[in-house]
């Protein structure tokens, strides 16, 4: 079979099925996205394979075999990808997990509520990240000595911004530590 028959021949099986497989993969699928990505990688297997395919009814049940196979890889990846989501969620959890609110990371967190994204992104960057002045210089594209700069300033606003967080120590009142008896 010549190239301009399989084309004619795949043209004709695509316009008699394709409503039928489209339909199939939409019923099955969880998105319309899915359901189209499955339908195209069923016809290009189809294209791929033309000398396989069987002509007439037997060739849309073979597309449906093709669309079943395929749909079937599609679900195996999809949980794979929710299997490992979740693996990613639970490690990025367990490594960044916010410190419980008992260790005074509210102040942190309304301290750093307060500073600009510049200010963040600095901080972060140096310590999240453990980048020196050097790195840090690199990742904005500026001079070490503007870094420096900027991150000392950074510094400043952050303990000025947690002091204004922090909640005010109440103030007692100093008492003798023996009281006289009056007579």
């Amino acid at each position: 079979m010549d190239e301009t028959d399989s084309q004619h021949r795949f043209e004709a099986m695509y316009r008699q099925t394709y409503d039928q497989i489209l339909g199939y993969a939409v019923r099955r699928c969880s998105s319309p996205e899915d359901a189209a990505d499955v339908v195209a990688e069923t016809y290009v297997i189809a294209w791929r394979r033309m000398a396989e395919l069987p002509r007439g009814e037997a060739g849309k049940l073979w597309l449906y075999g093709v669309a079943r196979r395929v749909l079937a890889n599609h679900r195996r990846g999809e949980r794979r990808r929710a299997t490992r989501h979740a693996e990613l969620t639970a490690e990025i959890e367990a490594l960044y997990a916010r410190p419980s609110p008992q260790t005074g990371t509210d102040e942190v967190g309304e301290a750093m509520n307060l500073l600009s994204d510049d200010d963040r992104e600095l901080l972060a960057l140096s310590i999240w990240e453990e980048l020196d002045p050097g790195e840090i210089a690199k990742v904005l594209g500026c001079s070490r000595n503007a870094a420096r700069i900027r991150l000392h300033r950074a510094r400043k606003r952050f303990a000025k911004a947690l002091e204004e967080a922090r909640p005010p120590v109440p103030r007692l009142e100093a008492r003798p530590l023996i009281e006289k008896e009056s007579r």
